[in-house]
């Protein structure tokens, strides 16, 4: 190798994020005492904010794993757990409302946090995750830059049959913020309905949306234990499709560094 290339490449490999810590603590919301983890990129910030919003199996070591991937990519990564704090055990069949306080309170941690960029945050929302993204988008669009889904919830766990079975969260029709759902064409039936749905809503009302749908991908590709090697490529190609909608939508530099 041309040893011009390999200094360049080693200076390259020097300058690009990396993931350096995560730390833990809580945060309050009202009387309730929230619990956070912040996975912070290596190097001297600010670094731009993402608010992880974790699924209904509980904020566990693959919300942690995907949090530092996150950071690694040069994100300032806050991660609540909007279960404990109310003493809800995993997999709830319902939606809790008195949680979106707490969501909320992290993203006013987040862009509070000493080594945030002062810009309006990404929001990384997984399954029921996704729900709350776009109730969040509702109430505090202007603090949010945009938002990216994993298998998403586009309709309220509570709502009756025929809603979840015909229709979508009327949240998604005030969606002002650039929103990329992901999800696997072998999912469950009515996720992808209500993915498809909200996409051609948002398409209808010219919205910034984007739906990235991997063959042969079921729920849950990007963590399975029993990933197929397809999957394992779908998990690599949405980890870096999430960081290039982020970077375009949050007008980072080509470095990932804040404008």
């Amino acid at each position: 190798m041309d040893y011009r290339l390999a200094a360049f490449l080693a200076l390259l490999t020097l300058s690009m994020p990396g993931y350096s810590a995560t730390e833990k603590g809580s945060i309050k919301s009202g009387p309730v005492e929230v619990p956070i983890e912040i996975a912070r990129p290596s190097g001297k910030g600010p670094f731009p904010p993402v608010l992880y919003i974790h699924a209904k199996r509980g904020f566990d070591d693959v919300d942690r794993a995907h949090m530092e991937e996150l950071a690694a990519q040069g994100f300032l990564v806050l991660g609540l757990d909007w279960q404990s704090g109310h003493f809800i055990e995993r997999w709830p069949d319902r939606h809790y409302p008195e949680t979106e306080p707490d969501v909320e309170a992290a993203l006013d941690a987040l862009l509070k946090h000493p080594d945030a960029c002062p810009i309006p945050a990404g929001v990384v929302g997984v399954s029921r995750g996704g729900y709350y993204a776009i109730r969040l988008a509702a109430k505090r669009g202007k603090d949010l830059a945009a938002i990216a889904t994993y298998y998403g919830h586009f309709q309220n766990p509570n709502a009756p049959e025929a809603q979840q079975l015909f229709s979508i969260a009327p949240e998604v029709l005030s969606l002002t913020v650039p929103l990329l759902q992901i999800i696997g064409d072998m999912d469950f039936e009515l996720r992808r309905i209500n993915n498809g749905r909200a996409f051609y809503a948002l398409v209808e009302k010219g919205a910034t949306v984007e739906l990235q749908v991997y063959p042969m991908a079921r729920r849950a590709f990007d963590f399975r234990n029993d990933a197929t090697p397809e999957e394992k490529i779908a998990a690599k190609h949405a980890r870096a499709k999430v960081k290039r909608w982020f970077y375009q939508h949050m007008k980072l530099g080509p470095d990932g560094r804040c404008p």
